[in-house]
């Protein structure tokens, strides 16, 4: 199986090219491929995105992929940004985490309570968190972002208050909008968090969906 993969920044300046073509048997995974690029990643922490996704080590490889060798991002882990707060958010400061000298464009969403007098949140944060970090992780990789945060509000959110926050950066408004639209509908989607409506004194569980990403029989 070949498998072409896409170099960036220091990794292409010190292989003297854009990409190269690794020779894999047939189901290797992301790990055997980091192997094979050994020589070229010391001294630096790299990841592979496969098809513009952040892959796990153990996951297959297939001839066709659109690999990239991800190494060390500039500014590390301030790119990204994701916390479960029990305080009110601030938009603002969620927007000034993503600003970039490289993005002419930074968009935001708020999720405010609406039509009941407040939500009471709660969330698993030991997962959840980690899931955030996977999903706007995920955006940056897809979308090209510069950065990216996401913020989720835990326990009671009065009414008109933001329950959740996103912000996206990118050089251009599309990639901005992607990103920032692909981030909050995740959340929704995949982080183990839950709500209460609470109105009149009455407390409802909001229905939800089972999770998109988790395994199926």
């Amino acid at each position: 199986m070949h498998v072409r993969v896409r170099l960036f920044a220091m990794l292409r300046e010190r292989a003297g090219r854009d990409e190269l073509e690794l020779d894999l048997p047939d189901g290797a995974r992301v790990s055997d491929a980091l192997a094979e690029l050994g020589d070229l990643t010391e001294g630096f922490s790299c990841v592979l995105a496969v098809n513009r996704v952040y892959a796990p080590d153990d996951q297959v490889l297939h001839e066709g992929d659109e690999v990239a060798l991800i190494p060390p991002v500039s500014g590390g882990a301030a790119a990204v940004h994701v916390a479960l707060r029990a305080e009110p958010l601030s938009l603002d400061a969620l927007a000034e985490r993503v600003r970039d000298p490289r993005a002419g464009a930074v968009v935001t969403f708020s999720g405010v309570t609406r039509e009941v007098e407040s939500l009471d949140y709660e969330a698993y944060a030991e997962m959840a968190e980690p899931a955030l970090r996977e999903i706007v992780e995920a955006a940056v990789a897809r979308h090209g972002l510069c950065a990216a945060a996401a913020e989720h509000r835990v326990g009671s959110v009065p009414l008109s208050e933001p329950s959740v926050l996103v912000a996206a950066s990118a050089p251009h408004r599309g990639e901005a909008f992607a990103g920032a639209r692909e981030i909050i509908d995740a959340i929704k989607a995949n982080a183990p968090i839950w709500k209460v409506e609470i109105d009149g004194g009455e407390r409802r569980w909001v229905a939800g969906t089972r999770p998109e990403n988790a395994p199926t029989e």
